[in-house]
């Protein structure tokens, strides 16, 4: 290399540019989110559920990210992020991207509603309704709606009603029949009701629907009487959702109780408004809001795209993803169900949501109605409402086992659920502890005790996602289930630390295989990842395989750019935030990142390490994990990283899966080193390798069974398929 250039590597190695920022590349992750919503390879209604999930994380990050920086910048922080902005500079350029993906959101949204009505599917004005619909709306109305209305006058005797977070909420210009002094009329739109109503009468063929909001509009003679409207405007508000506790909180149950509460009422961050409400309205509505300027995002179109999810009609089955029913592994069934006899045999690993999630429910389930059982513990972090977990939890417990949850109530949006659960745990006698106050517990384990003869056998499970069997439907996760001894004993010392320290110890803890964070999981990561670029250096194979949802750490990022530039070939697959910069020559030419946004969340974690071989094979260090490699991850939670040394399993990983996902040519996304997305071009879009529909036609090698054989993914040289 020369001299010049190794200059200005070692310059650009010591600047912040080397980084991009972590809330900008979310933004260009949800963007992929919905630039799905145009993919004519999906179904039309799978499209408009992209839309939804996109409009959906919207609300989520102004509500703790977006929110987050806006403190700041009031506080007066000018503490650059690592990538060199700060807090405001990151305020601007979050407010110019959001405004793109809004209009974007809102093109995407005609684009998709003419699409729809060609298939059948409206949704309607007041005018387009017939007169048969217009009476059922009118009885709908007065039976379903008006009796849960509250209409508020805003004078100075009825002052401006506070709207709570996500609350949707119509302002009427009313003026009055009779002559006399007009009034803002106030109608909070009831939370519980179906956004879009379907209509069930008429003569016109297809599937109809009309908005909440415009069935409120109609009757506004039953809410206001004596007044017209001669204007109106629909609001939606988002306020500051993130939680702060104490650490010298006394009571940490009480004090969550408190921010619940409080969460409803924080700080706007977002007042929505229409922006074809009249202007001396929505600076009305501004005004008594207590809003700033910077608070007002305009819309030309539909407020609230969340609730479009609500269009998604299962009497269109050809508008839809084909069913699809997980596989329960062969292994398991051979072993008559038995599953602590199928992992006794041998690991386990189950690939959500291509296998079925009961495995993990049966595997607690089994556990609770086992007589030879005698101890259970369980993080859990998010989980159902009627969770089957929980319940078998509470069987084990009112059983006599000795039951043991650990349950994370810093779970951000989950919280409420997590201490209505945690209640009920603890009256079936269940002993249940809630972690570190400054540490999430974001690690997935389940131990299981069992006796066995004269022995205590232990039977592990380790995750990479949460114990919530709706989302092992869609998100893409790993289960590993083992007997063996040092997987077990390392989990009951997770289990330990966790419940009998205050704080994580400084010293690394007596671990026999698995790292946890925030002790020396991070420590381990850098280690590997250097030995990687030592072996590289000597003319040795080398070579970093690794999936996960973000990648933001500066130190590990660091790693990287000195493996890659010490010669290592470093292929990612980052479903989400991205803040290295792949490609730059001298720095990191080496390493390739991909994105892949498809039918199902790409949500499993997994790494591995050539160990001096070329990848893939057998000699590879592999690992599965409930980290991403962010600093919250890595410093501030309860995180693990397990060890994949059954042949079968790590093979699973590393020839099945990580092939798999390297290798899709379908649903993958390109990062560049500015930070944008391409979406990755197959030559023949035909006979296009996906790696979700490979999952769903192959299964598993460990839960195959002794009759079922596996077609491994082609081998495709990522360099060829995935050009720079």
């Amino acid at each position: 290399m020369p001299e010049g250039q190794q200059r200005t590597i070692k310059q650009l190695m010591a600047s912040p540019q080397r980084f991009l920022n972590r809330e900008l590349s979310w933004l260009q992750f949800n963007q992929r989110v919905l630039d799905e919503a145009d993919n004519p390879a999906h179904p039309l209604l799978e499209r408009l559920r992209f839309l939804s999930i996109s409009a959906s994380n919207l609300d989520e990050f102004d509500m703790v990210r977006y929110a987050g920086l806006r403190e700041q910048v009031r506080a007066g922080v000018t503490k650059p992020s690592q990538d060199g902005l700060t807090p405001a500079q990151q305020v601007a350029e979050i407010e110019t991207a959001s405004l793109k993906l809004i209009a974007a959101q809102q093109d995407q949204w005609r684009r998709l509603k003419a699409e729809m009505e060609a298939e059948g599917i409206f949704v309607l004005s007041p005018q387009d309704l017939t007169r048969k619909e217009k009476v059922e709306v009118e009885n709908y109305f007065n039976n379903n709606i008006f009796p849960i209305l509250t209409p508020l006058a805003v004078d100075p005797a009825h002052p401006f009603p506070f709207i709570p977070n996500l609350g949707f909420t119509i302002a009427f210009d009313l003026e009055s029949e009779t002559g006399g002094e007009g009034q803002v009329g106030i109608v909070p739109m009831p939370t519980f009701v179906r956004r879009f109503i379907r209509l069930q009468t008429g003569s016109k063929p297809g599937i109809r629907f009309i908005p909440l909001e415009d069935v409120i509009g109609m009757f506004l003679s039953a809410l206001f009487p004596g007044f017209r409207e001669t204007g109106r405007c629909l609001f939606r508000i988002v306020r500051d959702s993130d939680i702060e506790i104490e650490e010298e909180s006394e009571d940490l149950i009480r004090e969550f109780e408190v921010l619940l509460k409080q969460r409803r009422r924080g700080r706007i961050v977002r007042l929505r408004m229409q922006s074809s409400a009249p202007e001396q309205l929505r600076n009305f509505i501004m005004r008594e809001m207590g809003a700033e300027s910077s608070d007002i995002v305009l819309y030309d179109g539909i407020l609230g795209m969340a609730r479009l999810s609500e269009l998604i009609v299962d009497d269109k089955p050809g508008l839809l993803f084909p069913a699809y029913e997980p596989r329960y592994p062969e292994r398991i069934r051979e072993m008559g169900g038995d599953i602590f006899a199928a992992v006794r045999a041998k690991d386990i690993l189950v690939h959500h949501p291509f296998e079925s999630f009961d495995v993990v429910v049966e595997f607690v389930r089994q556990a609770a109605a086992d007589p030879q059982v005698v101890a259970i513990k369980q993080t859990l972090y998010r989980t159902t409402v009627n969770s089957p977990i929980v319940g078998a939890l509470i069987e084990a417990a009112e059983s006599g086992k000795t039951v043991t949850a650990l349950v994370e109530i810093k779970a951000r949006f989950d919280e409420e659920a997590n201490l209505r659960l945690a209640r009920d745990l603890e009256r079936a006698g269940v002993q249940v502890v809630y972690g570190f106050i400054e540490y999430k517990t974001h690690a997935k384990v389940s131990l299981v005790v069992r006796r066995e003869g004269n022995e205590l056998r232990t039977y592990t499970h380790y995750g990479t996602g949460n114990y919530h069997p709706i989302n092992a439907r869609v998100y893409t996760d790993l289960s590993l289930f083992t007997a063996d001894p040092a997987l077990g004993r390392d989990a009951n010392r997770l289990f330990n630390y966790v419940t009998a320290y205050k704080e994580p110890p400084e010293v690394p803890p007596a671990f026999e295989t698995i790292a946890m964070s925030p002790v020396n999981l991070k420590q381990q990561l850098i280690e590997m990842i250097e030995a990687e670029a030592q072996a590289a250096k000597k003319g040795k194979p080398s070579g970093i395989w690794a999936k996960m949802n973000a990648l933001v750490d500066p130190d590990v990022i660091d790693a990287l750019y000195k493996a890659s530039q010490a010669g290592v070939q470093i292929a990612l697959a980052v479903r989400g935030i991205c803040c290295l910069r792949p490609g730059i020559p001298g720095m990191s030419e080496n390493i390739t990142v991909k994105s892949i946004v498809g039918r199902f969340l790409e949500h499993s974690r997994m790494v591995c390490f050539a160990n001096g071989e070329a990848l893939p094979s057998p000699n590879a260090k592999v690992f599965l994990s409930s980290a991403d490699w962010m600093p919250r991850n890595l410093t501030r939670r309860v995180e693990v990283l397990v060890p994949a040394t059954n042949p079968t399993v790590h093979r699973q990983i590393v020839n099945q899966i990580m092939v798999a996902n390297l290798n899709d040519e379908s649903q993958t996304w390109l990062m560049h080193s500015d930070g944008t997305y391409e979406r990755f071009h197959s030559a023949d879009p035909e006979t296009a390798f996906s790696a979700h529909g490979y999952f769903m036609d192959n299964p598993s090698l460990s839960g195959r069974g002794s009759a079922l054989e596996v077609s491994l993914p082609p081998r495709l040289s990522y360099r060829e398929t995935h050009p720079k």
